[in-house]
């Protein structure tokens, strides 16, 4: 998250990304499984069942203006932390079907908020 404001006030304004992305994820027909999954020092932002299978959604929250693409903030070491926190997830819940990793991006402009949902956005190499 930009350094916009102290920490709490980032801690919140993610949580209602998060919150935001959850009902869009509910009416786009997922069901959420866990918010904010912790497995050691690893955590996935949402995880969701539809119809294809498992998602782990990582959320990236922002106050306008933004610079480039918020997308793009999940780069390959983020990926490999997210894959290595599903794989726990995976083992634990004993699911062998299908999971994928999506990104969504929420940015606030004053009262406007845009919502971007990348499903599928990256493919892990050792899962």
């Amino acid at each position: 998250m930009e350094n916009n404001g102290n920490s709490g006030e980032k801690s919140q304004i993610g949580r209602h990304g998060e919150d935001l992305v959850c009902r869009f994820l509910m009416e786009s027909g997922h069901c959420i499984l866990e918010r904010n999954f912790r497995c050691g020092h690893l955590e996935i932002d949402i995880i969701t069942l539809d119809r294809n299978g498992i998602h782990f959604v990582e959320v990236k929250t922002r106050r306008a203006p933004v610079s480039g693409n918020v997308s793009e903030s999940v780069g390959p070491v983020k990926q490999r932390r997210l894959a290595a926190a599903a794989a726990r997830y995976l083992r634990q819940h004993r699911w062998d079907g299908e999971c994928f990793f999506d990104v969504a991006t929420v940015v606030f402009r004053g009262r406007d908020t845009e919502i971007r949902y990348i499903p599928e956005a990256f493919v892990p190499v050792f899962l």
